[in-house]
């Protein structure tokens, strides 16, 4: 037995403590999870190492082991932690809202905006998740749903208020949305984040309001 699996197999109830939240040394969980994304952004999840990890956090390798079984803990935890908390925020922007189409523009600009804030975070989440990781994919799909739930509430909200129409496949809908997003993010990336992605806000509202079609012209198309 080494040191390290000493460390995880005595403090394990410790571990526990600190994921929960409890404790001063959350501080110091945060700070080796913000470190790791770093890490993951740059070197690429499976190139990183637990000391890469460890000396961006300015802990030592063993403590790394106090909070986390191993690596691939490191980027679970990561996505729990993360959903937990971006979508508390997309929640609260959503319910900051009174009709349809403003929940969904504070929902986009939101996203949007979170991403740009952590673009570490954007590049592990979207590496990831184009990869399909078998690692996170419970946790992927956990984000999805609930993303979709959020848009689906919103459009049914809309439809009920007769601003979004009715005759619409709503899963269809709720994936547009998602992937127009997505896919934003995923330019914004490619360009090293030269602009504001948070413009891209109001355009993709619009898109997904209006679509592209011209209503002058519908009739001659007939």
């Amino acid at each position: 037995m080494n040191e390290c699996s000493f460390i995880v197999r005595s403090n394990g109830s410790k571990r526990r403590s600190i994921i929960n939240g409890k404790g001063k040394s959350n501080n110091k969980y945060n700070r080796i999870l913000e470190a790791a994304v770093k890490v993951f952004a740059k070197k690429g999840f499976y190139q990183a190492t637990i000391s890469q990890i460890a000396k961006e956090a300015g802990v030592a390798d063993g403590t790394i082991y106090l909070y986390f079984k191993n690596k691939d803990d490191i980027l679970i935890q990561f996505f729990t932690y993360k959903t937990r908390q971006v979508f508390d925020l997309f929640r609260q922007e959503v319910d900051n809202a009174q009709n349809a189409a403003e929940k969904l523009r504070n929902l986009i600009r939101c996203h949007l905006a979170e991403f740009q804030r952590d673009r570490n975070m954007a590049i592990v989440y979207q590496a990831v998740t184009r990869q399909n990781d078998q690692l996170v994919r419970n946790e992927i799909r956990e984000m999805t749903k609930l993303y979709l739930d959020i848009v689906a509430e919103i459009v049914e909200q809309g439809q009920a208020e007769g601003t979004i129409r009715k005759n619409l496949y709503l899963s269809l809908v709720k994936r547009f949305i998602l992937g127009a997003v997505d896919e934003v993010i995923n330019t914004w990336l490619r360009s090293g984040g030269k602009y504001d992605l948070v413009s891209m806000a109001d355009p993709l509202i619009d898109l997904f309001i209006r679509g592209i079609g011209n209503p002058e012209n519908s009739s001659n198309s007939q």
